[in-house]
């Protein structure tokens, strides 16, 4: 494992989330499935270092982009988009509802149907990691050096 492939993992990641996760959820609040109250892109306050939300969530995107980056860069063919595809759509989602609450003492959420929307929402997100990964270069050596 690199540290540019980390990099561009975070870096992956944290730009998914802007461009990928929120578009997709910008198109949900305009059909409906999330409502207005809950828009996408958002700036309010975070505690407790009061970060816009949206860099919070880009934040964890990178996060989650870093950690997944060394296990799934490196695939190759369908089995590359798939696995992004489905570790944002299972793995995010779980933490989300399962690990979040407990961590900040709050209830475990309903799940249907916010889980549904939750997995459309993360399986965009890793779709984006794996298009900006490739974009980025990650998964093939740097020049002048061997793989």
């Amino acid at each position: 494992m690199s540290l540019r492939l980390l990099l561009l993992g975070f870096v992956a990641g944290f730009l998914a989330t802007l461009l990928f996760h929120q578009g997709l959820w910008s198109i949900f609040n305009h059909i409906g499935l999330i409502p207005m109250s809950r828009p996408a892109w958002p700036t309010d306050p975070v505690p407790p270092l009061g970060v816009p939300s949206l860099l919070s969530k880009a934040f964890w995107g990178g996060l989650w982009g870093l950690a997944f980056s060394p296990f799934l860069a490196r695939i190759s063919g369908p089995a590359y988009w798939l696995s992004w595809i489905l570790a944002g759509a299972i793995a995010l989602p779980l933490v989300a509802f399962f690990i979040v609450p407990v961590v900040k003492g709050l209830e475990t959420p309903a799940l249907w149907p916010r889980y549904l929307v939750s997995m459309m929402l993360n399986a965009t997100w890793g779709l984006g990691t794996a298009v900006l990964l490739r974009l980025l270069g990650a998964g093939r050596p740097v020049q002048g050096t061997a793989a």
